[in-house]
């Protein structure tokens, strides 16, 4: 990929983003009929291809064509056993599905290392893409794909599951308004303890090990809120006795003029999923909340601290109630939705993905961080 092609990162990252919520006013045609967008999916081999059973809850807007079973790959996976979600659907092969007529998008959902060349096929067929993360080991290859998007001009959605948490939209607000002062420190924690010896022989396939798998959802959010920093520094570390040697207890520190950031995750810790929290510290203010998402009917909480207040919350401290969320894709496929029919831009630009693996990249050791 030619860099000049993906430079400019603003102070704010590319966003001013508060994703629509999931809701169909404006979606129905003068004739009150709604065109659904005929989507597919290729793979059961990642651990969010179950992601379908939120795609399920909009038949309004998309017609789901059918399933491309991966558990042939070779590629190392955690996930494809359980097909309980994909039941309903209809099983055909790659290639039957590209030549449905009428299919639209694609849903990329097979284990990490074949994201990117399933994701270059759908490319190459003109469809719309739904990847899930991380954008694979090779950046020059992931920089291709992008381009490739870019110059058919195709909706491309990477699947980070914390784009559309009211969370971190709230926080990149509060970025993007000024609220927290110039910001000089962020902190965040992506462990769990789930998984076991299986789950560290998976990371043992990857050199960024945990960091690669699940430090990039931070590091989406980082580079949207900061952008292409200065240095980027992984430590990569194993806990005694992991199996494989699995690089499963990592931490990258992100450098810019005027702040750094950490990123920490191993999956050794007690609870470790609740205990996932974010910190984003300025001049004028804090932002922080754990955990990081909640699906059980309680609402998710941030504490806010102002030294100024500003046009919604006045200086002190505050606890602000996001309200009850019970799925964390269906407002992104909306969005999705949003996209391809080009009601709105995709807030997240190809540049801005781009950037992101870049980073990424350095922090799971993969690359040496060179500064523009």
């Amino acid at each position: 990929m030619k860099r000049r092609n993906f430079i400019k990162m603003t102070a704010m990252g590319n966003t001013g983003i508060i994703a629509s919520p999931t809701i169909l006013s404006g979606w129905k045609s003068a004739n009150n009929k709604i065109k659904k967008i005929k989507i597919g999916q290729i793979g059961v081999c990642h651990e969010h291809a179950a992601k379908i059973t939120s795609l399920k809850k909009l038949p309004d807007i998309f017609e789901i064509v059918g399933i491309v079973d991966d558990r042939h790959s070779k590629a190392a996976r955690f996930a494809g056993n359980n097909l309980k979600p994909y039941e309903g659907i209809k099983w055909m092969t790659e290639e039957e599905l590209f030549n449905i007529p009428g299919l639209e998008a694609v849903m990329v959902e097979t284990a990490n290392n074949d994201l990117v060349p399933t994701a270059m096929r759908c490319m190459e067929h003109n469809l719309a893409i739904h990847m899930d993360k991380p954008g694979g080991e090779d950046l020059k290859l992931f920089g291709k794909l992008l381009n490739g998007c870019k110059e058919r001009n195709l909706p491309f959605q990477m699947g980070y599951m914390y784009r559309n948490n009211p969370a971190f939209q709230f926080v990149q607000k509060a970025v993007r308004r000024g609220w927290l002062g110039d910001i000089f420190e962020i902190q965040t924690g992506m462990s769990h303890d789930y998984g076991g010896a299986d789950y560290q022989r998976y990371l043992s396939n990857f050199k960024g090990g945990i960091m690669f798998n699940l430090g990039c959802h931070p590091i989406d959010i980082v580079v949207s809120i900061l952008g292409r920093p200065e240095k980027v520094t992984p430590f990569l570390k194993s806990t005694p006795g992991s199996a494989n040697g699995a690089k499963n207890n990592c931490r990258a520190v992100i450098e810019y003029p005027h702040a750094t950031v950490t990123i920490h995750a191993c999956d050794q810790e007690v609870d470790g999923i609740s205990n996932r929290r974010f910190k984003i510290a300025g001049t004028n203010g804090t932002i922080e909340w754990c955990p990081l998402e909640r699906f059980d009917g309680k609402p998710l909480i941030i504490e806010l601290k102002l030294r100024e207040g500003n046009e919604e919350y006045s200086a002190g401290s505050h606890t602000v109630d996001l309200g009850v969320k019970l799925d964390r894709y269906e407002d992104q496929l909306v969005e999705l939705a949003k996209i391809i029919q080009g009601k709105i831009k995709n807030p997240y630009t190809y540049e801005h993905d781009y950037n992101t693996q870049e980073v990424l990249l350095a922090a799971a050791g993969y690359t040496k961080w060179q500064n523009l």
